[in-house]
């Protein structure tokens, strides 16, 4: 009887500092996981250090585990994972950072939970062993996320997960741009096993996930998964209009019992001031939807494979 294939999937982008660290560590779990065919799928996402020199080093010792795809520009992480499931053959697949912050063991748990039914299993972060800025800002975007888009969205968030080949085939279908993979995978609503863990703090080498990243992200999250800028646009104009009446009808008053109008260019700066800006504001926020549909109906490629290595068979 053939053995069944676990994929994990790993983006890869200035990681040479990680590596040499986390791919032996990755493929120790062949050894705890003797019934499964280990596949590691590394996404070198446009490095230019010498991360895909170490991947290619460990492809050729270990040919029939390691496979490299390599990305002719980077792309972003969450661009990457999606190369990386589209390149993927498991029956269930894994996803992690390569700079073992979230310990690898714990997709034992996760491929248990998995054998019981479960298409998708998270690993949920209850605590993490950063600085306090790291964690506010992580907790606050994972908090209006859970406002604003994906209600019952884990409280602590995920980016270290295992899915179902099922899963896996629906999000290669899905071609959306400038999206967010793991809270696609979450909203589409499969039954899911939460496994709670502390996220390590970082040893080696610099996270490239700076606060710029971030907050793109958290802009692409709320305008692919929330309408709630476009209503707050509706409300907003609804308050003006009642205020802008109240307003009106207030100087009407004025004309009608004293005779003249409000007087007031402080006043008139304000209101002007104050409105022109709201305009912009709501400009903005539908200029970020246009933008996105704009860019869904050019139909370019989401990412461009620059070479892909293959898997050899055991002889």
């Amino acid at each position: 009887m053939d053995k069944k294939v676990f994929s994990i999937v790993v983006p890869v982008f200035q990681n040479e500092r990680n590596l040499e660290s986390t791919i032996p560590t990755l493929l120790e779990l062949q050894k705890k996981l003797p019934g499964y065919e280990l596949e590691l799928v590394f996404v070198d996402d446009g490095s230019k250090d010498g991360s895909h020199d170490i991947l290619m080093k460990y492809h050729q010792l270990n040919p029939e585990m390691i496979r490299v795809v390599k990305l002719v520009k980077n792309f972003g992480q969450i661009i990457a994972i999606q190369a990386g499931l589209a390149n993927a053959r498991g029956d269930c697949v894994g996803i992690i950072s390569a700079d073992l912050q979230d310990p690898p063991e714990i997709f034992q748990e996760m491929i248990a939970a998995w054998e019981n039914g479960h298409k998708l299993v998270i690993a949920e972060r209850k605590d993490r062993q950063e600085n306090f800025f790291r964690v506010f800002v992580s907790n606050l975007y994972w908090k209006i996320v859970r406002i604003m888009a994906v209600k019952d969205y884990p409280t602590g968030g995920f980016d270290f997960c295992l899915v179902d080949r099922d899963v896996v085939e629906i999000v290669n279908q899905v071609k959306e741009k400038n999206s967010h993979i793991f809270v696609l995978i979450f909203s589409l609503g499969y039954s899911y096993h939460s496994i709670g863990y502390v996220r390590q703090k970082r040893i080696g080498g610099k996270s490239q996930w700076t606060l710029s990243k971030k907050i793109q992200l958290s802009i692409d999250t709320l305008v692919n998964f929330s309408y709630v800028p476009l209503r707050f646009i509706s409300y907003l104009g609804l308050a003006i209009s009642f205020l802008s009446c109240c307003y009106g009808l207030t100087v009407l008053i004025f004309w009608i019992f004293k005779g003249n109008p409000v007087e007031g260019w402080t006043t008139i700066t304000i209101l002007l001031s104050g409105l022109s800006g709201l305009i912009l504001l709501t400009l903005g926020i539908i200029g970020e939807y246009l933008w996105r549909l704009f860019d869904t109906v050019k139909d370019r490629p989401i990412y461009i494979i620059e070479k892909t290595t293959d898997i050899q068979s055991k002889k």
